[in-house]
């Protein structure tokens, strides 16, 4: 198999995600560390997505260039999100709309084509994670959907709209390299239950920061600040 020189980047910006989206999940949400994790999260991850999706498309490996396609969705939404500010939407959110609703249909019509077929996995992939990817790209667009109709996000529904997306991309990041990626670790540890851990680690933290953001009173009055505001957000 040939080398491309653009796999060196595409393992680094893989690893400065994880290690800067680390960062701003501990940093206080809305003080400067967390804004300057959150700036190098955003450019690795963007990095990592569109060098995920050539690599896939050079290989013909059809799921690495919808998660790439769709990581870089989620970031750029989120990114967006945190640049505006209440009630504000603009035509790049009705062209991201396509994304997630074109590859959450198109998801869904391979998990049914394989349940049909009686095929419980397809090179290497659980017919489930059709299913289960499918809905979260169907949410996003539902997401997208709701705020155009609606003229924006407000308050902490814009936070959390900004949370999620990071989050999520955040966790196919992990999942990709820790469950993916394991002829990179001692063979001791190869197909290990601990590399669920940092894997799903930000799933957890996902569940946790939406249930502080939505249900308790640490937000409920608070607004997101745009990026470069003095205000802060106080966890």
């Amino acid at each position: 198999m040939s080398f491309s020189p653009l796999l060196p980047v595409h393992i680094s910006a893989g690893v400065t995600g994880i290690l800067s989206g680390a960062a701003a999940m501990c940093f206080r949400k809305g003080s400067a560390r967390h804004a300057l994790a959150g700036k190098v999260f955003v450019i690795a991850m963007l990095t990592l997505g569109a060098s995920a999706v050539y690599l896939a498309f050079m290989k013909h490996q059809l799921g690495n260039v919808l998660g790439g396609t769709f990581t870089f969705y989620l970031v750029t939404t989120a990114w967006a999100t945190a640049g505006r500010g209440d009630g504000e939407t603009s035509i790049f959110d009705w062209v991201a709309l396509l994304i997630p609703l074109a590859l959450g249909i198109g998801l869904w019509i391979s998990g049914l084509e394989l349940v049909h077929r009686h095929t419980w996995s397809k090179d290497g992939v659980p017919t489930g994670m059709y299913f289960f990817m499918g809905s979260v790209m169907l949410l996003a667009a539902t997401g997208d959907i709701r705020m155009l109709v609606r003229g924006g996000v407000f308050g902490a529904k814009r936070i959390v709209r900004h949370l999620w997306r990071m989050c999520f991309g955040f966790f196919i990041a992990t999942g990709s390299f820790f469950l993916g990626q394991q002829q990179v670790f001692p063979a001791w540890l190869r197909g290990s239950s601990v590399l669920f851990i940092p894997a799903l680690l930000p799933l957890v933290l996902l569940i946790f920061w939406l249930f502080r953001v939505r249900f308790t009173n640490a937000y409920k009055r608070m607004s997101m600040p745009r990026r470069g505001d003095v205000n802060s957000l106080r966890t």
